[in-house]
């Protein structure tokens, strides 16, 4: 049995069972794929796949056992090379990081700036999608980290730790009746007012936008929703168009690049969110990757991240992290 035949079968299982994209992720011929299953089953003297001619089509029950310990045999030998890599070049190595448009664009360029100014030997690689794949990128160890709202809490595997709590407001023109209506009354906006309007905001799924309908929801008010978007920037630029109101994280304006907008506060209207860091348990982490948590939000010490780390029950683990969420900054 070698390492490189455990990969494969891996690879096979995650690419739903297409060899010809299991090669390519592994940079290899699909004919070699093949063999080397085949070699390693009849070691084995068991099916890990069933087949349709050349074709597979299922995992066994005894595959289904094997890829699990798969999964955690490959993931200790990553941890094993980390741990060498360690003890031998401290301040180098690489952090792949998966998150939201929102997070890359608007979150991350401070921390990041100040990682790389501490450890500018770390190669950093930034995979952009949606929380659900972000979540699944962190479970499977294609990514070290998951940064998120939403979806992380469905990955049992994950250990998921509160960053920070952020909120929403409303952009509008400067001519908008909401804008006059603002500056002339000054009286808070309210859930009414912001439904009256056509409303350009994130896909759902993305960004928090399950608070937002679930607010409006409550009133019972059905709000006319005529575009959405994973990228707050995109929003903003129909805004601009006039197609409608836009309703964005709060840290997505920016009033010295976004002065031709109005931010109207929505943060009585809608629950706060939740920005999640989630990482896999059974990682191994460097040095480099403590201190990015730590940038990242300060109140996750080493020692908080290991104590939630260590925790073998999913709900208990669950009830640490968010103990540790009780006073955090909203951003």
């Amino acid at each position: 049995m070698k390492l490189r035949q455990l990969h494969y079968i891996q690879q096979v299982a995650k690419h739903r069972l297409n060899i010809t994209a299991a090669a390519e992720a592994l940079h290899t011929s699909q004919p070699g794929v093949s063999k080397q299953i085949r070699l390693l089953e009849e070691e084995l003297g068991v099916d890990i796949f069933q087949r349709n001619g050349k074709h597979l089509t299922a995992v066994t029950p005894a595959g289904r056992r094997i890829l699990d310990y798969t999964e955690r045999l490959l993931q200790e030998t990553a941890n094993i090379k980390s741990i060498s890599q360690e003890y031998r070049q401290t301040d180098s190595g690489d952090l792949s990081i998966a998150t939201t448009h929102t997070q890359a664009r608007y979150a991350l360029p401070p921390v990041i700036r100040k990682f790389r100014e501490r450890y500018p030997k770390v190669r950093l690689h930034l995979q952009q999608g949606s929380p659900p794949q972000i979540a699944q990128y962190a479970a499977s160890g294609e990514t070290d980290f998951a940064i998120a709202t939403e979806a992380l809490e469905h990955f049992k595997e994950l250990v998921m730790l509160p960053c920070y709590h952020w909120n929403r407001c409303v952009l509008v023109k400067p001519d908008h009746p909401l804008a006059q209506k603002s500056s002339q009354k000054k009286m808070p906006l309210t859930l009414r007012d912001v439904a009256a309007h056509p409303i350009v905001t994130y896909t759902f799924g993305f960004t928090g936008r399950s608070k937002l309908d679930q607010a409006f929801a409550a009133q019972g008010l059905k709000p006319e929703v005529v575009l959405t978007a994973v990228d707050a920037d995109v929003i903003k630029t129909y805004v601009r168009l006039g197609l409608g109101i836009g309703i964005v994280a709060h840290m997505a304006y920016d009033p010295r690049l976004d002065k031709d907008l109005v931010a109207l506060n929505a943060e009585h209207l809608f629950a706060t969110s939740t920005t999640h860091i989630g990482f896999h348990r059974g990682m191994f982490l460097r040095g480099y990757m403590y201190d990015f948590i730590s940038i990242f939000a300060p109140h996750l010490t080493r020692e908080k991240v290991d104590r939630v780390a260590a925790e073998p029950d999913p709900v208990v683990r669950a009830k640490l992290a968010l103990a540790l969420g009780q006073r955090l900054p909203t951003i």
